[in-house]
């Protein structure tokens, strides 16, 4: 079976427009029903953070049994140090969201590597909700942005309007997507909304985590 490398944010705090340190991490749910659906299918998991950072969950997105759930992965809380990381060592690789990534893996020179050879070895690359913020630096070897032309998905601009940060959030990731060139297609908030564009697999947010994961699953097979 393959092996996926979860790309996990390390911040802690996601500093908005006004210089305020809003507490985050990742989304656990984002993290957890993957984890579970690839897991189930037979595949194995890996974990990378950028400098190989202790990643913690936003406290806002933690439900009943999710704290004793995450404390029961293998290597979550030792995670490898992803600039260290080979690329074509794994099949397939995933960035779950949380505001985090807005922080860290959206200029993440490492994960945007990561990225690219991921995308050029012809594997298999999915994210959801914040975590296509690693998408942003992420280049081709001909200096576009990898992004440029591929229909996608992510957490609009309305979704960040109405959980109350678009106002102080420092760039919005739906308008920064746009901006490089992307077709955004997104759906009505907080519904699940997956986008497959080859071996690029997008989710919008945590409602699209389990559809994700399962068009992840599907690409593998």
């Amino acid at each position: 079976m393959s092996t996926i490398l979860f790309v996990v944010t390390g911040a802690r705090t996601w500093t908005l427009a006004d210089g305020t340190a809003h507490p985050t991490g990742f989304w656990a749910e984002e993290l957890l029903t993957p984890y579970r659906l690839l897991t189930a299918a037979g595949h194995s998991v890996a974990f990378a953070t950028p400098g190989g950072a202790t990643p913690v969950a936003d406290v806002a997105s933690l439900g009943e049994g999710d704290v004793d759930a995450l404390a029961a992965i293998p290597g979550l809380s030792s995670p490898l140090v992803l600039a260290e990381v080979e690329p074509a060592a794994y099949d397939a690789v995933y960035y779950p969201g949380g505001h985090g990534p807005m922080q860290d893996l959206a200029t993440d020179a490492a994960s945007a590597a990561l990225i690219t050879a991921t995308v050029a070895g012809g594997r298999p690359l999915a994210a959801v909700c914040h975590g296509l913020a690693a998408l942003l630096p992420a280049r081709t070897a001909e200096g576009r942005p990898i992004v440029a032309g591929r229909r996608i998905t992510g957490f609009s601009d309305e979704e960040e309007r109405l959980g109350g940060l678009a106002d102080r959030a420092p760039f919005l990731l739906e308008t920064s997507l746009r901006e490089l060139g992307a077709d955004v297609d997104v759906a009505q908030p907080w519904s699940d909304h997956t986008v497959v564009d080859g071996l690029l697999i997008t989710g919008q947010n945590p409602q699209s985590s389990a559809s994700a994961a399962e068009a992840l699953v599907s690409a593998l097979s």
